[in-house]
């Protein structure tokens, strides 16, 4: 668990299922996921088979928590993908309720800050959709800078990916830790 000013980033919870499952099916949200609404038995796999991953390896996609009322904001944090198997990625995925208000950047420069001091990783990649440019914005107000572009599949669907990184060195600048 890991908190910021104002999130709190926690494993999911029974109550948190319901809303997990509504921000899955919004198109807006799925709209640079794949494309496809999830049913309410995926998001819940999914939730359960995140928290199985931050028991086990530490590292996980969370749930986020905004602390001033407990209203669950969607989830964030480090995952290692099918694409670049041997990279730790950062990713989020908020409510739109909640998008434009600084969370998703708060919660993963939270989790960033996790990757190069906890788990002493020397770089993090971030992997979005091309046209996603509310994503590729997080990016860079992380710090995170252009990396490459490739055509990457998920569930056997190829599409156009834009991949940031950062490294331990540049958040650690940018952040003046030593």
């Amino acid at each position: 668990m890991r908190t910021t000013d104002r999130l709190l980033l926690r494993p999911f919870q029974d109550s948190d299922l319901e809303p997990w499952a509504a921000l899955n099916t919004d198109p807006e949200v799925v709209r640079y996921l794949g494309g496809e609404p999830l049913s309410r038995a995926q998001s819940d796999r999914i939730a359960e088979q995140v928290n199985a991953q931050y028991a086990a390896e530490g590292i996980g996609f969370l749930a986020v928590e905004r602390q001033s009322d407990g209203a669950f904001v969607g989830a964030c944090g480090l995952t290692f993908e099918q694409w670049y198997p041997e990279e730790l990625q950062i990713g989020w995925r908020l409510a739109r309720a909640y998008w434009g208000h600084g969370y998703a950047t708060e919660a993963a420069a939270a989790w960033l800050d996790h990757a190069f001091t906890d788990v002493g990783r020397d770089r993090v990649l971030s992997v979005t959709d091309t046209p996603n440019v509310r994503s590729i914005a997080v990016m860079r107000r992380l710090g995170m800078t252009f990396d490459h572009t490739a055509v990457l599949a998920e569930d056997g669907v190829e599409f156009d990916a834009t991949v940031y990184s950062i490294t331990a060195d540049a958040w650690r600048t940018a952040n003046r830790i030593n």
